[in-house]
């Protein structure tokens, strides 16, 4: 049976789809264009390596915070990953835009938005940008794979060239042509209700954007602080910081330990820190902290152990609290729990 297409035919439905097709597709393989051809961003300890901008994703992602964590304490693992990560978003990114097993391709386009969605949909300084993105590739994958591609895809050029295989109904779930589901209605409603279900509880998780406190976790950096000890001569404490914007880094130039009256025992100034030894610092993940020009540069979703002499505080069992001063004039504070 030959296949007739026509301007009533379902199948124009891929023609109207046909920008949300190429936009969608390019938004994807330009991630390995990036990555790859115009710089290579998969060289660990390079200067933007997609594994440290990986792990920003790790301190407010839903769901799937245990897989971030894995790979960000096995960089093998995670250099691997963003290899296959990198080279999937290239095929379904090229296929889309040429509409070659579309159906496919929008599946994978579905699966690659809802992980963008669920790993950084927290991020963005001015707009949510982050969550749009995974919110809208999840709806414009729902929507390719109802339509198919119509003309101007290697789909339409199969079908109207008549091969066998697209007589086949595989090809009609992972290329184009009519859909071979009854009901279609209800498919298409049910569909887009969960996605918009998915949408404004994320909307709510991520930002409070439904109701309550609006609120933006990329505006202005946190770190918290934990595990504070103190044995002999060394101070230890554990920092993490967990908001923030991904590219900017939080800049501490101070950290004072102070007694329970709130006075400073001692202090390292923004000099001292941006000398601070490498092995005062224990990083956990790729993303790392590390003595700057000018402070101690802390990366969102770093986490590390810090070690500090305090060998000259005669009365240690003053030591009551650690404080650490962002150059923002932002102040962090955690009392040791003895």
């Amino acid at each position: 049976m030959k296949h007739t297409v026509n301007s009533q035919s379902p199948d124009m439905a891929g023609l109207y789809t046909l920008s949300l097709r190429m936009v969608i597709g390019w938004t994807y393989f330009s991630a390995f264009w990036r990555r790859l051809i115009l710089e290579n961003k998969l060289i660990p300890d390079e200067k933007g390596y997609i594994g440290e901008k990986f792990n920003h994703f790790l301190p407010n992602a839903l769901g799937i915070k245990p897989i971030i964590e894995y790979l960000v304490t096995h960089p093998d693992a995670l250099q691997r990953s963003m290899m296959i990560f990198t080279i999937i978003e290239a095929i379904v990114g090229l296929f889309i835009i040429l509409g070659l097993f579309t159906r496919l391709m929008s599946i994978g386009i579905f699966s690659l938005a809802l992980g963008i969605l669920l790993g950084s949909g927290w991020l963005g300084t001015t707009c949510l940008d982050e969550w749009q993105i995974g919110v809208l590739g999840i709806a414009g994958g729902f929507v390719l794979f109802l339509t198919g591609s119509g003309p101007y895809s290697l789909d339409y050029y199969f079908m109207k060239a008549n091969r066998d295989f697209t007589h086949k109904k595989w090809f009609q779930w992972l290329g184009s042509g009519i859909l071979p589901v009854s009901g279609l209605k209800n498919l298409v409603l049910t569909g887009s209700l969960l996605i918009f279900g998915l949408t404004l509880y994320t909307n709510q998780y991520f930002h409070g954007g439904i109701w309550g406190t609006l609120h933006n976790k990329s505006v202005k950096p946190k770190i918290e602080i934990s595990h504070i000890s103190h044995h002999h001569s060394d101070l230890k404490f554990q920092i993490y910081r967990t908001e923030g914007a991904d590219v900017y880094g939080s800049f501490l130039i101070g950290i004072h330990i102070l007694d329970k009256d709130g006075n400073i025992l001692k202090e390292w100034d923004h000099h001292k820190l941006s000398k601070l030894s490498k092995e005062n610092i224990r990083n956990q993940y790729v993303a790392q902290i590390k003595p700057g020009k000018h402070s101690l540069i802390v990366p969102l979703g770093a986490k590390a152990d810090i070690t500090m002499n305090i060998d000259d505080i005669l009365q240690k069992d003053k030591v009551y609290a650690v404080k650490l001063v962002d150059i923002s004039g932002i102040e962090w504070v955690e009392n040791i729990r003895k």
